[in-house]
């Protein structure tokens, strides 16, 4: 087990090193200079669209639901535990990485839905499939000529194997813990509870996760946020110290515990990625079901994904966390938190300091509410990438793996799960981000006809877009 361990750290070592880091960033600083920052220019726009019911085009589920579902993988364990794990290894600097890989983000999620819609094809169940194996596939074909089918290929099988991590086993021992620690119920019944409302879900395919997602995902973000917001306007007179903390941190290795500014850079990017998914690949495959044909205005919805999970909601815990008082920066600059807490439980003990006794429960239903809604989110994901590997066909198998999957997770300790998951959603993003470099001129200009457009229906010249 120490040998397999010891080669899973070297290749999360890799999936999550400076190289990757680069590639992540790096390609939503591409993507955001040649779409002239399209995540923050329609940002109102992406709203409007969201709530909008003019859409048409053939498709599973509405925009809203592509969205809500996948946002329903994204918040989850990482708005909660992955910032607390970030702050504590990290240093609050951390923050402003997570921040960082969320404001290019946008832009990166924009351009992976664009190539979800163009590139989508439909399943002998009628049913729309897409992501980054068929934007692969396709994509890669149409402009570069040749068999890429490989490389999409690839890109299934990681997304498989992190479905039964970050989607199943991770998630459900999140909810067994917080169930058992919150309300004294015994992990074995947890299992059993949430495997069966798990299968009553997912038995109904997408339009049955989707119309749960969206129902869930609105409401804990919501309650998870008022939440929040009733802590720091209790807290307001620390809020000014907390960002201070954050911005000084950033670039100050001092003020971590072993003294490397790579740490908190490597630590805030990955957990920002882990939390909203931006270059993984995931969250176009539940952007390609969308009942909309047109690429740029599900492009926009798709960016909205990294601004709501990331910006918002792990600002937010972040900022509890801080002006908690449970992180201090002494006069020689080194950081402490109290009693070595980290994870879920440095979250919980942060609201539970501002809000007594309602705090803890707050914190264990958001992250059961978060957690139940990525298990069926990642379903869905792991389904489309099995059956691009062996056909529809074979849902029903992946199906059984799954479900037993999310019920053994309830009852291990998985802590080598949590680095196998790192492992893979690092090898996810690999083949999508060069899929994403070299369709990058698709995606802006289907962001500069889209402006071109809009000029001319506004009367002016194209020259002015």
């Amino acid at each position: 087990m120490e040998l397999f361990s010891s080669i899973v750290a070297r290749v999360n070592s890799f999936a999550w090193g400076p190289v990757m880091i680069i590639f992540l960033v790096g390609t939503g600083i591409l993507l955001s200079v040649g779409t002239r920052f399209v995540q923050f220019r329609k940002l109102g726009q992406a709203f409007r669209l969201l709530f909008s019911k003019d859409h048409a085009g053939t498709g599973d589920i509405t925009p809203f639901q592509a969205l809500m579902t996948s946002l329903s993988a994204t918040i989850g364990t990482g708005n909660i535990a992955g910032v607390a794990t970030a702050i504590a290894l990290g240093g609050p600097g951390a923050v402003f990485w997570m921040w960082m890989t969320a404001a290019f983000g946008g832009a990166t999620k924009f351009g992976e839905a664009v190539l979800a819609i163009k590139y989508r094809e439909t399943n002998d169940k009628g049913e729309q499939s897409g992501g980054p194996m068929y934007y692969i596939k396709n994509g890669m074909k149409e402009k570069f000529g040749g068999n890429w089918g490989w490389l999409g290929w690839l890109f299934a099988l990681f997304g498989v194997f992190a479905s039964f991590g970050i989607g199943s086993m991770v998630q459900s021992n999140s909810v067994s813990d917080a169930l058992n620690t919150g309300f004294g119920l015994p992990p074995v019944w947890t299992g059993i509870i949430l495997t069966a409302l798990t299968a009553l879900v997912i038995v109904g395919g997408i339009k049955s996760i989707a119309s749960v997602t969206s129902k869930i995902v609105p409401f804990m973000a919501v309650f998870f946020i008022a939440g929040s917001l009733a802590v720091l306007i209790s807290k307001a007179s620390g809020i000014p110290e907390a960002f201070s903390m954050i911005f000084s941190n950033a670039f100050n290795s001092t003020a971590v515990s072993g003294g490397l500014v790579g740490t908190v850079i490597r630590l805030g990017v990955a957990r920002g990625v882990f939390s909203n998914e931006a270059g993984l690949g995931s969250a176009p495959i539940a952007h390609a079901a969308s009942s909309n044909d047109n690429p740029y205005t599900q492009g926009l919805i798709a960016s909205l994904g990294s601004f709501i999970d990331t910006l918002v909601i792990c600002t937010m815990t972040a900022l509890v966390i801080l002006v908690s008082g449970l992180i201090t920066i002494g006069p020689d600059g080194m950081m402490s938190v109290a009693e070595g807490l980290n994870g879920a439980a440095l979250t919980t003990r942060a609201f539970d300091a501002s809000l007594p006794g309602a705090g803890k429960y707050l914190v264990s239903l958001g992250l059961i509410f978060f957690a139940f809604s990525t298990i069926l989110g990642w379903y869905y994901y792991g389904a489309k990438c099995f059956e691009y590997i062996a056909g529809t066909k074979s849902i029903p198998l992946y199906k059984v793996v799954f479900l037993a999957s999310a019920l053994l997770g309830t009852l291990l300790k998985i802590g080598i799960v949590w680095d196998l998951s790192d492992t893979f959603n690092g090898l996810m993003a690999l083949p999508n981000l060069v899929a994403l470099i070299a369709l990058s001129s698709i995606i802006f200009q289907t962001a500069k006809e889209a402006r071109e457009d809009s000029f001319k229906a506004a009367g002016l010249g194209v020259e002015n877009s």
